[in-house]
C-alpha cells in the first residue's frame, strides 16, 4: 500500500463572499418607538437631546438611535487614555475651517445618568473648545460596548503606553463592575494580558520602558 499523505487543512478564508452577511437596507428600519430604544429615548429627553433618528446595524441588527445631545450630557469613558492637547487642537481647527460637523461620535448610556463616549474623546473636546452648546451621536443601548475600547477608539492611533494604560484602566473597571468573574471572562476587552502587567507599571513609573519588556511578556502571561 501506498503511504499516508498527510491531509492538508484548508486555510480559512478571511474575506466573506460579497453580500451574503447582515440586513438588507429596508430592513434596516426601525421605528424610534420600539422596545429597545425606549429607555434611550426617555434619558436622551431628560438631557435636554433631540432624538433625530433610528436604525437597526446593517452588520448585526443592533438597534441604534441617532440624536443630538448638549456636549455637557457626554463624557469620555473614565478608563480612556489621557486627552491629547494637540490633537483635539488640530481636530478643532479643521472642524471651524469646514464649519460644519460630519462625525457623530459613538456613545452609550452611562451608569449614573448622562451618556459615556468610548469613541469619541478628541471630537467631543475640539467641539467644546470651539464653544458648540451640542453635538451628534450614534447611541447603542448596549452598554457593554463601553469595555470595546481599543477596538473602537479610531481617531488617532494608540501607542503602546497608551493601550497599556488604557487597558489597565479597563481591567481594574471590570473587577469594580463585578469582582466574581475570573479574568478569562473578559479577557475579550483586554486584548492582551501583557498590556495588563505593562499598565500597572506605567502608572507607577510613567518613563516605564514598556517597549523592552512586551515581547518577553506577551510570551509568558495569558489569561
Amino acid at each position: 500500500m501506498p503511504p499516508k499523505t498527510a491531509t492538508k487543512r484548508k486555510r480559512a478564508s478571511r474575506k466573506a463572499k460579497p453580500k451574503t452577511k447582515g440586513l438588507e437596507a429596508l430592513d434596516c428600519k426601525l421605528e424610534i418607538s420600539a422596545e429597545p430604544l425606549r429607555e434611550v429615548v426617555t434619558r436622551v429627553q431628560k438631557q435636554g437631546g433631540a432624538i433625530v433618528g433610528s436604525c437597526r446595524d446593517p452588520l448585526g441588527g443592533s438597534p441604534l438611535a441617532i440624536a443630538v445631545l448638549p456636549v455637557d450630557s457626554i463624557e469620555p469613558t473614565p478608563f480612556q487614555r489621557d486627552l491629547s492637547e494637540a490633537h483635539h487642537k488640530k481636530l478643532a481647527g479643521v472642524i471651524e475651517k469646514t464649519g460644519t460637523y460630519l462625525d457623530p461620535i459613538i456613545s452609550v448610556p452611562a451608569p449614573n445618568g448622562g451618556f459615556w463616549t468610548p469613541n469619541g474623546r478628541h471630537r467631543l473636546e475640539a467641539m467644546r473648545r470651539l464653544g458648540a452648546k451640542a453635538i451628534t451621536t450614534l447611541i447603542a443601548p448596549n452598554t457593554e460596548l463601553a469595555w470595546q475600547i481599543l477596538a473602537l477608539n479610531t481617531e488617532k492611533a494608540h501607542n503602546l503606553k497608551e493601550r497599556s494604560l488604557e487597558v489597565a484602566r479597563i481591567y481594574r473597571g471590570l473587577i469594580d463592575e463585578d469582582n466574581s468573574r475570573k479574568e478569562t471572562a473578559f479577557a475579550f476587552y483586554l486584548e492582551e494580558a501583557a498590556l495588563v502587567t505593562l499598565g500597572f507599571c506605567y502608572e507607577k513609573k510613567p518613563g516605564f520602558a514598556g517597549g523592552v519588556y512586551h515581547p518577553i511578556l506577551r510570551r509568558l502571561e495569558t489569561f
